[in-house]
Order: C-alpha cells, then sequence, then structure tokens
C-alpha cells in the first residue's frame, strides 16, 4: 500500500525496494529493518526481475536509523540483541540478493541508511545527497559486516576517517573516494537508473547471478579457481542463457533470454 513505510513494486524487469517515511526523512524503524528480507524474498518470485533498485520517498534516501524508538529497542541487553539482529538481517540479506542492486540516492544517506545503500551493488546519487556514518556520535560501534562493506567501497584510510569523525560528504567527495558510482543532476537521476536497468534487461540473468557469486568470493579473499568456482564458470556453458547468446550472436540479433 502507498502508506507502508516500506514497499516492493514491480515494474517490468525492475523491482523498487521503496523507503516511505517521506516526514521522517525516511528514518529506518524495526518495522522496516523487519519487512526488508521479506520483500527481497517477494521479489526473487517475479522471474522478470534484473535489477532491484532501493530508494526513498519525498527527496532523502534514509536519515539513519529511527532514534526515537532507541529507548524501547535497548531497553535491555537482550532487546538490543534483537533488534540488532534484525538490522543485520536485512543488509546481510541485501547483499546476498543474487541479481543485482543498486541505490537510488537524493538527499540524506546517513547511518542505517549508507548501511543500507552500501549492501547494494551499486549507488547512483543525485547532486546535493549526503552521505555519512555516524556510530561514532551516539557511542555506538559499526558492525562487521557494515565495516568490511564500507571498507570494499572506499578503502581503509577513508573508512577510518568517517568512521571515526562522523562526517557528512557531499556528492563529490562520496564519487572521488568510490562511496558512489555516478553523480547526477536531481532531473536525471530517475532516467540515468532506467536507462542502467534497460541495459540489464538485455544481458543474461545467469550470467549476473553466477558473476555475483565470484565477486563475492573474491571479496571474501578468495584469488585463485577452485573445483567449486572452475564449475561456475562451467556451467554457464551448459546453460540455456549461453545458447541462445551463441545462436544471436551468429544471426546477428538480440538475444532473447529467459527468466531470472
Amino acid at each position: 500500500m502507498q502508506s507502508d513505510p516500506i514497499r516492493l513494486e514491480v515494474r517490468g524487469a525492475t523491482a523498487h525496494l521503496i523507503l516511505n517515511r517521506p516526514d521522517k526523512r525516511n528514518a529506518l524503524n524495526g518495522a522496516m529493518w523487519g519487512a526488508i528480507p521479506v520483500l527481497l524474498e517477494r521479489a526473487l518470485t517475479h522471474d522478470a526481475v534484473r535489477l532491484l533498485v532501493v530508494s526513498g520517498s519525498g527527496g532523502s534516501f534514509a536519515a539513519g536509523a529511527d532514534i526515537s524508538e532507541f529507548e524501547e529497542v535497548y531497553a535491555t541487553p537482550e532487546r538490543a540483541e534483537a533488534y540488532s539482529r534484525s538490522i543485520a538481517a536485512a543488509l546481510d540479506g541485501l547483499a546476498a540478493f543474487p541479481r543485482p542492486t543498486l541505490a537510488m540516492i537524493e538527499g540524506a544517506c546517513v547511518g542505517g541508511g549508507c548501511g543500507l545503500a552500501l549492501a547494494c551493488d551499486m549507488r547512483f546519487a543525485a547532486e546535493g545527497s549526503r552521505f555519512g556514518i555516524t556510530p561514532g556520535k551516539l557511542g555506538l560501534v559499526y558492525t562487521l559486516n557494515d565495516t568490511a562493506r564500507l571498507i570494499r567501497a572506499v578503502g581503509v584510510p577513508t573508512a577510518k576517517d568517517m568512521l571515526f569523525s562522523g562526517r557528512l560528504l557531499d556528492g563529490s567527495e562520496a564519487l572521488s573516494t568510490g562511496l558512489i558510482n555516478r553523480l547526477v543532476p536531481v532531473d536525471r537521476l530517475a532516467g540515468e537508473v532506467e536507462t542502467y536497468a534497460n541495459m540489464l534487461a538485455a544481458t543474461s540473468p545467469n550470467s549476473a547471478k553466477i558473476t555475483k557469486q565470484l565477486i563475492a568470493l573474491v571479496e571474501a579473499g578468495q584469488s585463485e579457481d577452485d573445483d567449486a568456482t572452475r564449475a561456475l564458470f562451467l556451467e554457464a556453458f551448459k546453460s540455456a542463457d549461453f545458447q541462445e547468446g551463441y545462436r544471436a550472436f551468429l544471426e546477428k540479433r538480440s538475444p532473447k533470454f529467459g527468466k531470472g
């Protein structure tokens, strides 16, 4: 429903995960964190989906976690642990989503919002966006998984700067550090994302799935092929996507790949 604080909309080959609390700049509350894994599973039921786009309504991506809940969710160690596990399940689930993911960012992308964007494969942002990770200002710490995703995006020196200071980066600095992939005027952002989605719609979903698996292994520290990675590579040659792509190349036409 339009009033849901987070919702999934599927438009052709693109699934949109939309944060929908514009009056709170899409600050993420417990219900939203809990809903993300459910919505990700729902997105996978749509075979035609090639790309998942995460965005916020009302001109902001997400201003962070909803601090108004902190007194409740951190009332006891047990409740704090449950809340933290819910956030981790959402972020780790998004990071492990088997199809390409893209954060479409306007305005504030701070704290948990920045963590959500970092769990995506790519980040396209509008000029005027602001980025920051602020647990140091609250006496908290970033989890290891979240810290690792930040380091993979920007490197250790910039990650230290962002985490120690909690300062905000503008779009230009975010682009130069590698925190985002593209920075465009706000009125071009939706079109840029749509163009990218259309490119992915013309490519093999099987190739994207296997490529994500291989990239995850590299990020985990694997640097050489083993039997499992060689099997993944050879699997592609047996796929219907390869047969269609090969025939299309020989016939000088665009391939028509199957479902994801």
